[in-house]
């Protein structure tokens, strides 16, 4: 079963936005668990302009699903959060700073030294790791050297390329993927998923672990309200696979 860990990041943006706590971001985090999420997502970064390292503490405090805490580890700041906290899994990413929004995997090969060390900070006190990699084999074989437990595919290319050409953008997706499970790997994918491309990408790499969404999922509950468009996208990750060739 694919779990589907819901992104608060974009609730925290329009919170921050005029200043006091409406939208209550520990709130959104406690009905979307209530409402069918597995699990939670945040991503605090280091300028807290989203999600605020106090909004971390009370969600692991509050929440009884799977939490996951993404973040750049290069940042002392975060490392120091997630040893706190100990969520159940951490997501490495090689953010940059002041960057809008993630836009690239790590370079397992460049960085296996560095993610080696890392990744046994986080495994010391029993936290999951996954890595953030972009669709490439090369790069999903080095991340399963450095002890990560998982990895997580950025899927932006596969969404930009989903309504003109699916199967040919799927295609890196499913190598990918089998190189993860190949080499005992999870699996974990996000970004630009949606209630239009997701159930194809489940369908084609049905054992995906779990899937990060956040920006699509609030700007549809804007329409269809959180708790049914919770359930939409839990729908998406359900039912019967329909593999197709890439080749």
């Amino acid at each position: 079963m694919t779990k589907l860990s819901v992104n608060i990041n974009k609730i925290a943006v329009l919170r921050n936005s005029r200043g006091g706590n409406n939208p209550d971001v520990l709130a959104a985090a406690i009905d979307s668990q209530r409402f069918g999420a597995q699990g939670i997502t945040v991503h605090p970064r280091p300028d807290e302009r989203h999600i605020r390292y106090s909004d971390v503490r009370e969600i692991r405090r509050n929440i009884q699903v799977e939490f996951n805490v993404e973040g750049n580890c290069q940042e002392q700041k975060f490392v120091d959060l997630v040893l706190e906290v100990q969520p159940h899994q951490v997501t490495l990413v090689p953010d940059s700073a002041g960057q809008i929004t993630s836009n690239h995997g790590w370079d397992t090969i460049k960085n296996q030294d560095y993610l080696k060390e890392i990744v046994a900070v986080f495994k010391q006190k029993g936290i999951r790791v996954s890595l953030f990699v972009d669709p490439v084999e090369e790069m999903v074989a080095a991340a399963a050297t450095t002890g990560a437990d998982r990895v997580e595919l950025y899927t932006e290319a596969y969404a930009s390329g989903f309504m003109e050409n699916r199967t040919k953008a799927i295609a890196p997706y499913i190598a990918a993927a089998e190189k993860a499970r190949s080499l005992g790997l999870g699996l974990n994918a996000g970004h630009d998923l949606d209630l239009s491309n997701l159930k194809f990408f489940k369908d084609n790499i049905p054992y995906l672990d779990e899937v990060s969404i956040g920006h699509a999922l609030i700007c549809d509950a804007l329409y269809l309200g959180l708790e049914n468009t919770i359930q939409m996208y839990r729908r998406r990750l359900a039912g019967p696979a329909a593999i197709v060739n890439p080749a």
